[in-house]
C-alpha cells in the first residue's frame, strides 16, 4: 500500500487459516475413502488464464486435493464444453467444477453455466446456485463475493447496521455480494456503469467495494473519510503487474482501512475455492 495513512486489509492470513483448515479436512476425507477432486474446464490459450489454473493447482496440491485442468480446444464449441461439463458431472471422483474464462468465441459462461451440477458448482456459477443464495437457502457462493465478507470479517469490520456501496453488478461478485452483505444486515446499494452521481453515492457509504474491473475508478472524491474500501480488482498492466479499481495512494490517505492488490481478497478467494471442494467432497454446502 503506498499510504500508511490506511490500515492494510490483507488476504494472507485469513487464507493460511483456512488452508489449515482445508488441509485436515483433505486429509479425512481421503482416510475415509473420498479423496477431494477439483476438475478446472479450460477452453483458451490464454496465458494469464493458464498463469492462475497453475496458481489453483498447487494450493490445491499444498492442501491434498487433486486438480485436474481439463483442456478443451480454443476453438471448441458451446456443445463441447457443455457435453465435458455434464460428463464430469457424472463422475463420482470429481466433486468440484469450475469452467475458466475466457472462452471461445461463441461461447457464454452464464449459458453454460447450468450445465455444472449444483452439488459440484465450488464457485457458484450455476443459476440455480445464484438463485438459492438470493433465497437465503445453502449454496456456493462465487468465491470471489465470499471472500470479501471473510476479508471484512478477518479484520473485524462489522457490516450489520452499516452502509456498503457495491461498485459493480456482475454474476460473479457485484449480485452475489450484496445477498452476502444483506444476509449480515448491512443496508446495501448496488452501483454500475450508469449510477448518476457515482462519486456522491459511494461517498455515503461506510464501506465501499470496487469491483467493477476499471482501473483508478475510484478515488478519493468517491471516499468519506474513515470508510473502508475493498478493492476487488485485478487488472493487468504492461509490466505483467496488477492494479485494483482503486487510486490506492489518494483513497488511502482518506479511509480508514483498504485492502490491497494483490494480497488483499484474492488470496482468500482462491482458499475458499478448495474450501468448497473438500466440503462438497464431504456433501456439505
Amino acid at each position: 500500500m503506498t499510504n500508511p495513512t490506511a490500515a492494510e486489509l490483507t488476504g494472507r492470513p485469513r487464507a493460511d487459516a483456512l488452508r489449515a483448515e482445508i488441509t485436515r479436512l483433505a486429509a479425512e476425507l481421503a482416510q475415509d475413502g473420498t479423496p477431494p477432486r477439483l476438475a478446472v474446464v479450460v477452453a483458451t490459450e490464454d496465458e494469464p488464464t493458464a498463469w492462475y489454473v497453475r496458481s489453483i493447482a498447487r494450493a490445491a496440491a499444498r492442501t491434498g486435493i487433486a486438480c485436474d485442468t481439463v483442456r478443451l480446444p480454443a476453438d471448441a464449441s458451446p456443445e463441447q464444453i457443455r457435453e465435458r461439463l455434464s460428463e464430469l458431472g457424472a463422475d463420482p471422483t470429481v466433486h468440484g467444477v469450475i469452467l475458466q474464462t475466457p472462452l471461445p468465441e461463441g461461447s457464454v459462461a452464464a449459458e453454460l453455466a447450468d450445465a455444472i451440477a449444483p452439488e459440484k458448482d465450488v464457485d457458484g456459477a450455476n443459476p440455480l446456485s445464484l438463485g438459492r443464495l438470493a433465497a437465503g437457502l445453502p449454496a456456493f457462493a462465487p468465491a470471489t463475493a465470499e471472500a470479501v465478507v471473510q476479508l471484512l470479517d478477518a479484520h473485524g469490520v462489522v457490516v450489520a447496521g452499516r452502509t456498503v456501496a457495491v461498485v459493480g453488478r456482475s454474476t460473479v461478485v457485484g449480485k452475489p455480494l450484496a445477498h452476502l452483505l444483506l444476509d449480515r444486515d448491512a443496508t446495501v446499494t448496488v452501483c454500475h456503469s450508469r449510477t448518476v452521481g457515482l462519486p456522491a453515492v459511494t461517498a455515503a457509504a461506510d464501506i465501499v467495494v470496487a469491483a467493477a474491473g476499471r482501473p483508478g475508478l475510484i478515488t478519493a472524491e468517491h471516499v468519506k473519510p474513515g470508510a473502508v474500501v475493498v478493492d476487488v480488482g485485478t487488472n493487468p498492466t504492461p509490466d505483467g503487474g496488477l492494479v485494483g479499481d482503486v487510486d490506492a495512494a489518494a483513497v488511502g490517505a482518506k479511509a480508514a482501512a483498504l485492502s490491497p492488490v494483490p494480497g488483499g481478497v484474492g488470496p482468500i478467494t482462491t482458499a475458499l475455492l478448495l474450501r468448497h471442494t473438500v466440503r462438497a467432497a464431504a456433501r456439505v454446502l
